[in-house]
């Protein structure tokens, strides 16, 4: 599951990476190279939590090497299009793979993670899931750098490969957890449904998802603005970005085995303010130090989210894991197109300046949000029985 992930996410992270490429090649303004972010966030935002809804009713398991090629073909296909229109819809269709892909994938995971057993949390198997993800998104730049960096737009039909290897995997996964997921929890299934803590983290995950979304589109850009490294620095600037939020990914597993999920998730809140008005702030080279800490700060949290909305809604998994990986995640991407008018109207560090707010909002809504119960747990006996003669 967790190769499967990063196979179907390096197309998340690609969809950043082309943004110097169109560019530096066709000629498009900040804005419309936000477009194309928005493009690809819009549809995830939209389409995956619908996604989840049907998982919560049925198993889906074939919609996973389906979304993987789904995914792949949609970036394969946005180099080759001159138009920006045709370069949007291509993006669109990676989009939705995306958004297919992630509802079923989190369940199976979590069932996997949680050994098929009734209420492990399934901090650290979770992070590993996550953690695919994440890899994935590291790779990205590296891939896109190796094919249009040396071949041009004109080369992306070769990004398709991940994409059928990523298919290969999910298949292959979803055989063996076929009988787990199906045994899962589907929408009407026992618990109960805390609505009001789920919409408080939701809203911390869409002031994270700004922050993600923002710094993906930017950093490139403005790391080699501040270094006069050229494409490599913005590269390099990237891979640091995704790099240091695999690592963060499992090291926020480990730490909420320890501390609790929603201490970690509140203290990575923290660490985000200041990461980021670092990189806002610090001149030289030193600003990447800053992105790997802004990465950090964004990627402790991330399997972590998941796990406490399925656990908010645990008659809705499916809505749970699609909102949380989706709709809340991706919706940063709505704000792109306006953070790209204000670095197009004044400078890309002016741009960057409201991320530094967002994380600190987030971390407000997470005041007094207490760790729900773990799936499967028993309800305590609310009398006291008569003690053994």
């Amino acid at each position: 599951m967790s190769l499967g992930h990063a196979c179907v996410d390096v197309y998340q992270g690609a969809v950043a990476a082309l943004v110097p490429f169109f560019v530096a090649e066709r000629a498009y303004t900040y804005a419309a190279a936000s477009a194309v972010v928005l493009a690809a966030s819009l549809v995830s935002s939209v389409v995956q939590p619908l996604f989840g809804a049907l998982t919560d009713r049925w198993a889906m398991p074939w919609l996973l090497p389906v979304s993987a090629l789904a995914a792949g073909a949609g970036v394969a296909a946005s180099g080759v299009g001159g138009s920006p229109a045709l370069t949007l819809a291509a993006v669109a269709v990676s989009g939705v793979g995306v958004a297919a892909y992630h509802p079923e994938a989190a369940r199976a995971a979590r069932a996997a993670a949680d050994r098929g057993g009734g209420g492990g949390g399934g901090n650290t198997g979770m992070g590993w899931f996550a953690l695919g993800g994440n890899v994935g998104f590291a790779l990205a730049p590296l891939l896109v750098a190796a094919v249009v960096g040396t071949g041009g737009l004109g080369a992306s039909p070769l990004l398709v490969v991940p994409a059928v290897v990523g298919a290969v995997l999910c298949a292959a996964a979803t055989r063996a957890t076929k009988a787990r997921v199906e045994a899962g929890p589907r929408a009407g299934s026992a618990g109960s449904d805390d609505w009001g803590s789920f919409l408080r983290l939701s809203g911390a995950l869409v002031c994270r998802s700004i922050v993600f979304v923002g710094m993906s589109a930017f950093v490139p850009l403005y790391v080699r603005e501040r270094t006069g490294g050229g494409d490599v620095a913005g590269t390099v600037a990237l891979c640091v970005l995704y790099a240091g939020g695999a690592v963060g990914t499992l090291a926020g597993g480990r730490l909420a085995d320890r501390y609790g999920r929603v201490a970690v998730v509140r203290w990575s809140y923290t660490l985000t303010v200041l990461a980021v008005a670092a990189v806002v702030l610090v001149p030289g080279p030193t600003v990447l130090l800053f992105v790997a800490l802004t990465s950090a700060g964004l990627y402790v949290p991330f399997s972590l989210h998941v796990t406490l909305g399925q656990d908010f809604l645990p008659r809705r998994v499916g809505t749970a894991s699609g909102v949380t990986l989706g709709l809340a995640v991706s919706v940063g991407g709505l704000v792109a197109p306006a953070l790209g008018a204000l670095a197009d109207a004044t400078s890309l560090r002016t741009a960057l300046v409201p991320l530094v707010a967002l994380p600190a909002l987030g971390r407000l809504l997470l005041c007094g949000l207490r760790e729900p119960d773990p799936p499967g747990k028993p309800v305590p006996d609310p009398l006291p029985r008569a003690a053994s003669a």
